[in-house]
């Protein structure tokens, strides 16, 4: 058979697998050079071989990517590889090998307040259950192949370990070992899956491309290599867990923003005089506590935020504006509101495009695809509902959004031509030989809550009393 000479692209990971596939890539000397937890540059080139060239992703977007056909290689988790699979089991989506690095696996847990010890109990428990996680497609295989007769799946971005009891029945979740489930007051139920990083390919590729030089490179290493063990970034307190009264016996429930937000709004709370333990910059507790005994705190993902409070598990939310037009935007009677606005974490969101395109602004965007310059704008952005409003405020036709979850910017020019993201400073973007077009608001960090919850008389007492304590912050 003939191959084609072609480019050749691999999708890279961040995050968890990121230090540990780095090593990989030096020990195999495939000379990516810049790949490492400090650089901000998402788009690499071999040093050895002119072909080859690397971005780097958000881990959960590397299956999809490659299974599309714009990368024919990727490394990531094989968790992020089956929850693909599961949803789409005939994608181009190729399992090569799994890299021997990594640890831990995608388990079925319950709290311990539930008083489920085994599967056997969970199903003779009850009837219609409430499950959350991060793996949507593979908790719905799992309730499948239990012939569990009725449940829902909650998709969440993260922390779901979080949710059980008191807003879910059950969690899928990932975790490196049931030592670290049970620290976090969880019962292991199931572990679904063995999770280590795995390399995968585009079948097309496979099929018409000469990847034998690149792969040979990983074979040699494949069978011999010792497994490589990443460590955690912060200290997580999951002991406290224990401590915490129950949830259902707080009168108010607040969330609170773990992330990038976790550090401002820690400072603010200190600064306004609410002493909460096991929430600061250094320590990452999910259910910390108050002084306040009538106050309930969960530390969540600021996306998931506004859908949990409309949904009733949480009265009150502190997350970013982002977030909050992004889930109005698609649920417009939503009862959720801003109740105030907090001031800190300012960022913008903004239209951006690769340096080399020809534009300035959105006139000039929507001038280029009417005049049949480009017959499809792609755009990339975790804030999809956002981006669709904007793009049809602005006539723009025809578009197609693109899903990402984090890093969008590594999205252009290849795999996007638009791009609708957060940006405090503009360096990233510029870094990434991105400008900005336009500017479609800014966003602060923001008290949001329930409608309901404001409108009972036993909550609207303590309410107030903590817009009042948040107010002081502004002065």
């Amino acid at each position: 058979m003939e191959y084609q000479l072609c480019h050749i692209k691999l999708a890279l990971p961040k995050g968890r697998f990121l230090l540990s596939t780095a090593n990989l890539l030096k020990v195999i000397g495939v000379g990516i050079k810049g790949y490492s937890n400090k650089t901000r540059r998402y788009h690499l080139q071999s040093r050895r071989f002119s072909w080859l060239s690397a971005k780097v992703f958000q881990e959960k977007d590397i299956p999809i990517q490659v299974a599309i056909g714009n990368y024919d290689l990727g490394i990531c988790g094989l968790d992020w590889v089956e929850e693909l699979l599961a949803r789409y089991p005939a994608s181009a989506l190729v399992k090569i090998a799994s890299l021997n690095y990594g640890e831990g696996g995608v388990y079925a847990v319950a709290s311990y307040q539930a008083g489920i010890s085994n599967l056997d109990g969970l199903l003779a428990k009850r009837n219609n259950w409430r499950i959350v996680s991060e793996y949507p497609n593979l908790a719905q295989v799992f309730a499948l192949n239990l012939r569990m007769k009725a449940f829902k799946i909650f998709p969440v971005w993260g922390a779901a370990e979080v949710y059980p009891p008191d807003s879910a029945d059950l969690a899928i979740l990932w975790a490196r070992n049931e030592n670290e489930i049970k620290e976090q007051s969880l019962v292991p139920l199931m572990k679904l899956l063995p999770v280590t990083a795995f390399l995968i390919a585009n079948r097309e590729s496979l099929e018409n491309k000469d990847l034998s030089q690149i792969l040979s490179c990983f074979s040699n290493i494949i069978a011999s290599r010792n497994n490589v063990v990443t460590s955690p970034s912060k200290v997580i307190a999951r002991s406290e867990a224990t401590k915490q009264s129950h949830w259902q016996a707080k009168e108010i429930k607040l969330a609170l923003p773990d992330g990038h937000q976790q550090p401002p709004t820690a400072q603010f709370l200190k600064r306004v005089g609410l002493n909460i333990q096991g929430y600061t910059e250094e320590v990452l507790n999910r259910r910390p506590s108050s002084d306040l005994d009538w106050l309930g705190i969960k530390v969540i993902r600021p996306q998931d935020m506004p859908l949990q409070v409309a949904n009733g598990n949480f009265d009150l939310a502190i997350t970013g504006k982002d977030w909050l037009l992004e889930h109005l935007y698609c649920f417009p009677s939503s009862p959720v509101k801003e109740l105030l606005d907090l001031g800190f974490g300012m960022v913008k969101i903004v239209a951006a495009v690769s340096q080399d395109m020809p534009i300035t602004d959105i006139d000039d965007l929507r001038s280029l695809i009417q005049g049949g310059k480009l017959t499809l704008l792609r755009v990339a952005s975790e804030y999809v509902n956002i981006a669709d409003k904007y793009l049809r405020d602005n006539y723009i036709n025809p578009y197609k959004v693109i899903p990402t979850l984090g890093a969008s910017e590594v999205f252009l020019p290849e795999d996007a031509d638009l791009l609708i993201d957060n940006t405090q400073t503009g360096k990233t973007l510029a870094q990434h030989d991105l400008k900005v077009i336009d500017v479609l608001f800014k966003s602060t960090a923001c008290l949001i809550g329930n409608k309901g919850s404001l409108d009972f008389s036993g909550k609207k007492e303590r309410i107030e009393f903590l817009i009042q304590t948040l107010r002081r912050g502004l002065s």
